[in-house]
């Protein structure tokens, strides 16, 4: 580690900030806020997950292609700017275009929720000796009929699919950070 300039000394286990508790049981509760926010108007936030991935890639795009020309020597430069530039149009294009990306997204959870449903089903097939399989072919079922009904209900679920999954995504990260707030709090208290 000497060689990379990092201090050897990490934080013991346990070491946690308990005296700053109540910053992760506030930042819990704004992310449930915001997720309950999310869930009431599930197509804005769909729209807006989808304008903020734009600018993450139309960012993550201009630092690649900056990138590229800071270390051009490297071979694959045309490779690293080309990648840098699909990045920025995907970018523009779903900043300009929301809904379709919404919709765009949606397909491609569809599939992928269908290929890792028979995914699973294969793996259960190829290993019916082992016990307990029922739980990997109640997911691959679960996850392949999730993923038909995604598709089979476009372009009506693009509106909702990506809003609800954020949605829930802040609502259970929030109670994780409530939590992990509290448990805190007891252990300084303790």
């Amino acid at each position: 580690m000497s060689g990379f300039g990092l201090s050897p000394s990490l934080p013991k286990p346990g070491a946690a900030p308990a005296h700053r508790w109540s910053w992760f049981v506030a930042l819990g509760i704004i992310q449930i806020i915001v997720g309950v926010l999310c869930w009431i108007d599930v197509a804005a936030a769909s729209i807006a997950g989808v304008v903020i991935l734009g600018v993450l890639l139309l960012i993550g795009g201009v630092f690649q292609i900056v990138h590229a020309f800071t270390v051009r020597g490297w071979s694959g430069f045309l490779l690293y700017v080309l990648i840098g530039i699909l990045y920025v149009l995907g970018g523009f294009l779903l900043m300009d275009e929301p809904v379709r990306g919404s919709l765009i997204i949606t397909i491609v959870i569809a599939v992928m929720l269908i290929v890792s449903g028979i995914a699973r089903l294969i793996v259960a097939a190829t290993h019916r000796h082992m016990q307990g399989l029922w739980l990997v072919i109640l997911s691959g079922i679960v996850s392949f009929a999730v993923g038909i009904m995604l598709y089979a209900s476009l372009p009506w679920s693009s509106l909702w699919v990506l809003g609800t999954l954020i949605a829930i995504e802040l609502v259970f990260h929030g109670i994780a950070w409530v939590q992990f707030g509290f448990a805190l709090k007891r252990s300084h208290t303790a």
